[in-house]
Parts: structure tokens; sequence; C-alpha cells
């Protein structure tokens, strides 16, 4: 996996832990930097500890499906994509975030925000060989996940509620495209 494709997908993952930020921040009114650190915290860590435990299993399953890894890493990748694109543009569903920056909500929110890359890290374990540049993968979207939570609680007491749907539509399109485009390399179409 080159570079800029780990950065579109750390970029691609924060997005959700950013909307959900902003509308921390905007509950939240006067943000400090206590409660930015918060965030950063509990979204990078879950960000960067979901797709290591999904590369475990992916890479537990690897000899079984090498075959198709590249089906399957563009599947859940578009799926995911997908998703968030129909959450943000179709979903009727106001997210109902408090200002609460306390353990037991802090968790939940983590949590699911951050299934999406449970998925992405089992795609690590059919497409990066070895713990180290998994790891190293991982820290990466933990760091970009942490600079856009914090960023994100600020931006919402700033700037409201316009940033949260674009975040959710980017992260959503960058998903696909890296989908489509391991699709692809792995067919022979594209050689990058």
């Amino acid at each position: 996996m080159a570079f800029w494709e780990l950065v579109l997908i750390a970029v691609g993952l924060s997005m959700d832990a950013f909307a959900v930020s902003i509308c921390k921040g905007l509950a939240v009114k006067k943000v400090t930097l206590k409660e930015m650190l918060i965030a950063g915290a509990w979204f990078g860590g879950f960000q960067g500890l979901m797709p290591l435990t999904g590369w475990f299993l992916g890479s537990r399953f690897r000899v079984y499906i090498e075959s198709i890894d590249h089906w399957i890493a563009f599947a859940l990748l578009v799926l995911i994509g997908l998703n968030m694109l129909r959450e943000a543009l179709f979903s009727k569903e106001e997210e109902k975030v408090d200002d609460s920056f306390g353990f037991k909500t802090m968790l939940l929110m983590a949590i699911a925000t951050s299934i999406d890359a449970l998925a992405v890290g089992i795609t690590f374990g059919l497409l990066l060989d070895g713990f180290i540049p998994t790891l190293m993968s991982c820290l990466f979207i933990c760091l970009v996940t942490f600079i856009f939570s914090a960023a994100g609680v600020k931006v919402g007491a700033l700037a409201g509620e316009r940033f949260e749907k674009k975040a959710e539509v980017a992260g959503g399109i960058i998903l696909i495209l890296i989908g489509i485009k391991i699709l692809l390399s792995h067919l022979g179409i594209i050689g990058f």
C-alpha cells in the first residue's frame, strides 16, 4: 500500500469522528483544550486500535481467501463508503450529542465511530505483510483521527453544523475510491 493511500484511508476513516466531534463542540459551545484532547484521544485511540484488531482477523484468514482478497477489500471499502454517504445525505435522523466528555459517553461514541476501521483493518490483513507495517499504519490513522477530532470540537464550537455532513460525504467518497483503486490494481487495469 502506498503512503498516499494510507493518508486517504486515515482521512476517510477520521471523518465520522470529525463529524461527531463537531457535534460535541456544538453542544459544549465554550471549548477548552482539555475537551479537545479528550475527544482526540478517545476517537484517535479507537480508530488506531480497531484496524489493528481487524488486521489480526484478516491475517488469520488470508491463506483461505488470498485469491479473492482484492474483491473483499473492494466490497468492504465501498460498503463502508456508501453507508457513510447514505447517513450523510439521506438519513432524516439527527444524531443527538450531549456535552458530556465522561468515560461512558466517550467510550460508546468512540466504538460507534470506529466500527468502520475494524472492517478496514480486515483489508489490512489481506493487503499488508507483517505486523510492523500494520502497526505503523494504525498509529498513523490514530494520529490523523486525533488531529481531526480535536480540531472538530473547536470547529463545532466556532462554525456550527455546516461542516458535519460535508465531512461524512468526503470520507465516504474517499473510501469508495480507494476500494475501486484496490480492485483495479489487482485486476491489472491500473498500475499504481
